[in-house]
């Protein structure tokens, strides 16, 4: 099940939401000692359920593998609490042992079997299916290892409440990777005002847009051009397809985002933003500070800094970082090498550009960032490296010829597509935002009324339009739902 799905949109989601106010009404008959403050028992309950009930629609078996994850970190928690010294190393690295081996066995033990068979060295592929999300429910379980022993983080000392915030359905199987401490104190304490419910529903419409409006579509291009054979692809096919899927890329995972982001809102929870408009950057260090944030918050607060940061061994801490950034996103070569490129241009930048960049005109910095990215996509795209060869020999000119009829049509055909989203890449959100919030400060019925009306007839609009969309399409995956 996915948040772009009829199904989700129409009988999950009121189903939970009746289900949930229900708990709430409930929840605020029980007295608590302290003033202002209710349970949210039946709430965090109903939440729970529903997470439950999400993942296991697609997989009914691997909801079993998320559950013993939880306990393992529920016990590993337990133990970094209760102990002192080096006791409580040891059960930090029991439970990182855990979910690492777990992540391993899932997700690379037949890539390395298979490379093992290669070298010939008989193994047995075990060809084991790759749960979905078990990337980021990993991660968050090691956050809240990390965050406890820090200190940084109360102990969940309550099964259910680490159950809660690993399995929340909005972030759970495609992120944002959200930090327990982020969100440890709103799991008991959280209050939700009608606002916040506004504010939500309308981010959330805005994650639908971008997915099923603009990403679908462009998975139609990308697809035309990339997904069949080679053979007769032109150049400029080739740009327009990689193009096109640098931009579904980012409208599908910041959509998801986005859907994830305002569901969390609407049930008081505060998630941290994932995307700052990544194609607006100036370098490819800026564009990673702006892509998929809380995945790189991720590797520099845990691996980065510990290993040393800018302090000691700088290049090799990046590159160590940039190739684990490649494997999490997949046990293939594309992956890793698609980590290492952008971890060496990163160092790089480290000592060359990022010193000068003041002195550089930013349109060059701007075009020099998209065209490295691009590339980047290109990597990413193809886990078969013949093909992946053969796309870059025709992206630089040995294609069977250098532009053809389908890819004119393929740009003017969908000329409103290519407009929407290069406009939506930069920060309309952002302005539209600050301009309402002006409009909000002046007071008074009239704009407040204005606010809602705008906010209400927007989101009315993408509903209406994205549901149409839906009706018979065959196309909706996430991408980043297989990592």
């Amino acid at each position: 099940m996915v948040f772009s799905d009829l199904f989700f949109l129409f009988v999950f989601l009121p189903a939970f939401a009746l289900c949930y106010l229900a708990a709430a009404w409930i929840d605020r008959q029980i007295p608590m000692e302290e003033a202002g403050e209710h349970s949210h028992l039946f709430q965090n309950s109903v939440l729970v359920i529903f997470s439950l009930i999400f993942y296991a629609w697609g997989e009914p078996v691997y909801v079993f593998l998320m559950l013993f994850c939880v306990l393992v970190n529920y016990l590993a928690g337990l133990g970094i609490n209760s102990q002192t010294g080096g006791a409580r190393r040891w059960a930090l690295a029991a439970g990182l042992t855990g979910n690492i081996l777990i992540l391993s066995a899932f997700k690379y033990l037949s890539f390395f079997a298979q490379q093992l068979n290669a070298l010939g060295v008989e193994v047995a592929d075990p060809k084991i299916s790759l749960p979905i999300g078990i990337s980021f429910y990993t991660f968050q379980s090691i956050s809240y290892l990390i965050d406890v022993y820090r200190r940084e983080a109360p102990v969940q000392r309550h099964f259910g409440n680490l159950l809660l915030y690993i399995s929340m359905f909005p972030q759970l199987i495609a992120g944002p990777i959200v930090r327990y401490n982020t969100v440890a104190r709103e799991i008991n304490s959280r209050h939700i005002s009608s606002s916040d419910v506004a504010e939500g529903m309308y981010r959330f419409m805005i994650g639908l847009g971008k997915k099923v409006i603009l990403a679908n579509q462009l998975s139609e291009i990308s697809d035309q051009f990339l997904a069949n054979s080679l053979q007769d692809l032109t150049t400029t096919g080739s740009w327009v397809g990689i193009v096109a899927f640098t931009l579904q890329i980012y409208f599908d995972f910041s959509g998801y985002s986005d859907m994830a982001i305002g569901l969390g809102r609407c049930l008081g929870f505060h998630f941290n933003e994932n995307f700052r408009h990544p194609y607006c950057c100036n370098s490819i260090t800026d564009f990673w500070r702006r892509w998929h944030i809380s995945l790189g918050s991720f590797f520099r607060d845990y691996v980065y800094i510990p290993m040393g940061g800018n302090r000691s061994h700088q290049a090799l801490n990046i590159l160590v970082v940039w190739f684990l950034t490649g494997m999490w996103h997949g046990a293939s070569w594309n992956f890793i090498i698609w980590g290492v490129y952008f971890g060496f241009i990163v160092t790089i930048e480290k000592y060359t550009l990022l010193r000068v960049h003041r002195y550089i005109p930013s349109p060059l910095l701007h075009l020099y960032s998209l065209v490295l990215v691009v590339i980047g996509w290109g990597i990413f795209y193809f886990d078969d490296s013949s093909r992946m060869m053969r796309f870059f020999q025709i992206c630089f000119g040995q294609g069977s010829s250098f532009h053809d009829f389908v890819t004119i049509s393929a740009l003017m055909d969908n000329c409103w597509l290519w407009v929407v989203c290069l406009l939506f890449c930069m920060p309309i959100r952002h302005w539209t935002g600050a301009l309402w919030q002006r409009i909000a400060h002046q007071g008074g019925f009239i704009h407040e009324s204005l606010l809602f009306a705008s906010r209400l007839t927007i989101s009315a609009f993408l509903l209406i339009l994205s549901v149409a969309l839906l009706v018979g399409a065959t196309n909706n995956a996430f991408i980043y739902t297989r990592f």
